[in-house]
């Protein structure tokens, strides 16, 4: 047999380098098919995700972070599949390698459950999407602009421009208060009269004063009525709506300008005020 592979029988070669050709000609042929569908599968990937990533971005309804997260899921599931395809390009089992994989994902998912807490917690944010980039939110009792979604943590920024990073496990199992979630608020203020005050002229002064800012809304109804007898002042309760994007500055300006047009009509505003007997123990 040694003396049949070693016998020239074409160009000066033998059976013996005839067949080490052959099988370098197959592990080369391999080797080019594997790379052509892990450069195919990476192609298709990308591909993928920026469909999904710009089919996101042509409606203003639909939520770029959503489309963001289901477009790099794809990519990965496909070039997860070249992979395989490569593996079994070269005769790997693949069932006994998938098996592996679960196995040593069950092992550091044990290890990782935080992490994987706030992944989850990540999933479900980006899909039911309480919170969206750009919303001003109060979660885990922070309050801040929404400036960034990940599968990890959220990151805020504060009133003050403080980032402000909270795991997602703590956004998605605490209340969360999404400020910017409708396009308007009511803004509340109450305001103390004096008793002596003029009632229908403080009422018909707060109104006109509120009214008159191009930010109060007509409808719904404004509400503006006596609420509460004081220990020293008549109060009114006001509610008025407005955009949510104008709510805090609306809020803050009405408190100065009600009490300027107050002092102006005359109406008395009561700050406490502390009477002391001086009782002379002599007399």
């Amino acid at each position: 047999m040694e003396q049949l592979l070693t016998t020239e029988i074409w160009g000066g070669k033998t059976i013996a380098d005839l067949l080490t050709l052959e099988v370098l000609a197959s592990i080369t042929g391999n080797i080019l098919a594997a790379f052509l569908i892990l450069f195919a599968g990476f192609i298709i990937g990308g591909w993928v995700r920026r469909r999904l990533t710009s089919l996101g971005g042509k409606n203003a309804h639909l939520d770029i972070t959503l489309f963001n997260f289901l477009g790099n899921v794809a990519r990965y599931v496909v070039i997860a599949f070249s992979f395989l395809f490569v593996l079994n390009t070269f005769g790997v089992q693949t069932t006994s390698f998938v098996a592996v994989i679960g196995a040593a994902g069950l092992a550091i998912g044990l290890a990782l459950q935080g992490t994987l807490s706030n992944v989850a917690a990540g999933v479900m944010i980006v899909f039911f999407r309480p919170i969206k980039i750009g919303d001003f939110v109060e979660v885990n009792g922070q309050m801040g602009t929404v400036q960034d979604i990940t599968l990890n943590f959220i990151e805020l920024a504060s009133v003050a421009n403080v980032q402000i990073i909270i795991p997602n496990s703590q956004v998605w199992g605490n209340t969360i208060v999404n400020y910017s979630s409708y396009d308007t608020r009511r803004a509340e203020w109450t305001f103390g009269v004096g008793y002596g005050a003029n009632l229908k002229l403080a009422e018909d002064t707060i109104r006109n004063t509120i009214m008159a800012d191009p930010r109060a809304k007509t409808e719904p109804e404004p509400f503006i009525q006596v609420n509460n007898l004081n220990a020293s002042s008549v109060d009114f309760l006001v509610r008025v709506w407005c955009n949510s994007d104008d709510f805090f500055p609306f809020q803050a300006d009405m408190k100065r300008k009600v009490k300027e047009a107050l002092d102006d009509a005359g109406v008395e505003i009561p700050f406490p005020t502390r009477t002391i007997v001086n009782v002379n123990a002599d007399h």
